[in-house]
């Protein structure tokens, strides 16, 4: 894999899979490039793949004098989620920024709809249109289960567990996790599968639950793409995509009393300080639970 067709894809998993605005995403393009155009400026030849932590080394020591100790940090940021990309599609085993010191900056809090905006933005959905079951059971899907987009895009029928209300999702690194799929969610798939059975199906794709027009799997950037226009049809201004109802996913429940472990778990996070970033209550729910748990508050 080339520089330019690595950096291509790592933008489209920025937008789609990430759900970063655009400014964020020319950022990060900014620092991949500038650390490609330094490895060309040393001779040194090396590939996405097989880039070495000398040269990721070597380029942070050369820009550390022209930088701030804040935009240091977040090239080093982006080189890190650029080799975590690479990781996640199989194209490298080890990222070289791990032995790399970060300045611990804050995390940004990732953008969620309320509830009244997810009923707001799927009433938008034609379901009298060739697609629009399909499109409403992928909302309703990526909402009643957590999952990242990738993982569903390969969900397949025989991970669903229709009596039981479950489904089996493969996740980052293959490992499997067992998530609750939810009676709306499980009301539009069937309906949407009504459809499905009655289309020309490529032979490849038979155990691929969602499709497009042709047979074949859906692209993530066709989900993103569904979601939207569904936003702006809707009229919300947040920047929303596929991954924004895994973000609200978490919240709700979090908002709604279920504990941090439970959250980790049906987001498939190896590591609970993933997991933590939903803690952004607002503050009249935290106003809530002092008033009602808290002894001098408690009339």
């Amino acid at each position: 894999m080339n520089w330019q067709q690595a950096l291509k894809d790592f933008q489209m998993y920025l937008r789609i899979e990430r759900g970063l605005a655009e400014n964020s995403i020319d950022n990060y393009t900014l620092d991949i490039y500038a650390f490609e155009q330094f490895l060309n400026r040393q001779k040194i030849n090396e590939t996405p793949e097989n880039c070495t932590l000398e040269s990721v080394q070597k380029f942070i020591y050369e820009t550390a004098k022209k930088l701030t100790p804040q935009t240091q940090a977040r090239r080093i940021s982006g080189l890190s989620s650029f080799f975590d990309f690479l990781i996640f599609e199989s194209y490298r085993k080890t990222n070289p920024t791990d032995l790399i010191d970060l300045p611990k900056l804050g995390r940004k809090l990732p953008d969620v709809l309320s509830y009244n905006e997810i009923e707001i933005l799927v009433n938008q959905i034609d379901l009298g249109s060739p697609q629009g079951h399909r499109n409403r059971a992928i909302i309703e899907t990526l909402y009643a289960s957590g999952l990242r987009v990738s993982e569903l895009t390969t969900l397949s029928l025989s991970n669903i567990f229709f009596k039981e209300e479950l489904i089996r999702v493969s996740g980052k690194g293959n490992k499997q996790r067992i998530v609750p799929i939810g009676k709306i969610a499980k009301k539009y798939i069937e309906l949407y599968l009504e459809q499905r059975d009655l289309q020309k199906i490529n032979s490849k794709y038979q155990d691929i639950l969602f499709l497009n027009r042709n047979g074949k799997s859906l692209t993530r950037q066709m989900i993103y793409t569904i979601i939207k226009r569904l936003a702006e049809k809707a009229n919300i201004l947040k920047q929303v995509g596929p991954h924004t109802f895994r973000h609200s996913f978490a919240t709700h429940l979090l908002e709604n009393g279920a504990d941090l472990r439970t959250i980790q778990v049906l987001m498939g996070h190896e590591n609970i300080t993933t997991t933590e970033v939903y803690m952004h209550l607002d503050t009249q729910h935290l106003r809530s639970v002092v008033e009602r748990f808290h002894p001098r508050s408690i009339n």
